[in-house]
């Protein structure tokens, strides 16, 4: 299995969440500075185009990047808190078809202050017929940055509830 794990703004995927998931298959994770490339979507699509990956994941602004990266490959997505309505950085979105019935999970804090959760249920709504079974969970007890229990949480059910 492999797993391309997309960082948010500034961030990066720390090495404790990597050894979760690890435990489900490689993981790619790059590093990529947003503010500095604009067409990060397509660049990153035509890096791992050839990677076979089977799920992509992604917090925040990489939530967004890897709803994106999700059509274009064609896989399932577990994505945190994604910024899949405003950004602090402009990044330019390719179209692509979601040709075959696809899966993503949606992990919401309903305390975030960065992603605001009724947006992006907003923006979900919007696409209600995009051939996108959408499983969201909206948690009470999560704000915008993922607590390492949360994250092993989260990345459990994905993979308990979407066989791959």
């Amino acid at each position: 299995m492999n797993i391309l794990y997309i960082h948010g703004l500034n961030g990066s995927l720390s090495d404790d969440k990597r050894v979760i998931l690890e435990t489900y298959g490689t993981v790619y994770s790059p590093s990529i500075d947003y503010e500095a490339d604009s067409n990060s979507i397509e660049h990153l699509k035509e890096e791992f185009q050839y990677k076979d990956i089977n799920v992509v994941m992604g917090s925040s602004m990489g939530g967004f990047v890897g709803y994106h990266l999700s059509i274009a490959f064609q896989r399932p997505a577990l994505l945190f808190n994604p910024a899949l309505v405003t950004r602090s950085v402009f990044q330019n979105i390719p179209v692509y078809n979601n040709l075959h019935r696809s899966f993503k999970k949606i992990v919401l804090g309903a305390q975030d202050d960065v992603v605001y959760p009724k947006n992006t249920l907003i923006f979900i709504a919007d696409r209600i017929n995009d051939n996108t079974d959408y499983q969201i969970t909206l948690r009470q007890d999560l704000a915008h940055r993922i607590p390492l229990q949360i994250f092993k949480e989260e990345v459990a059910a994905f993979f308990n509830d979407y066989t791959i």
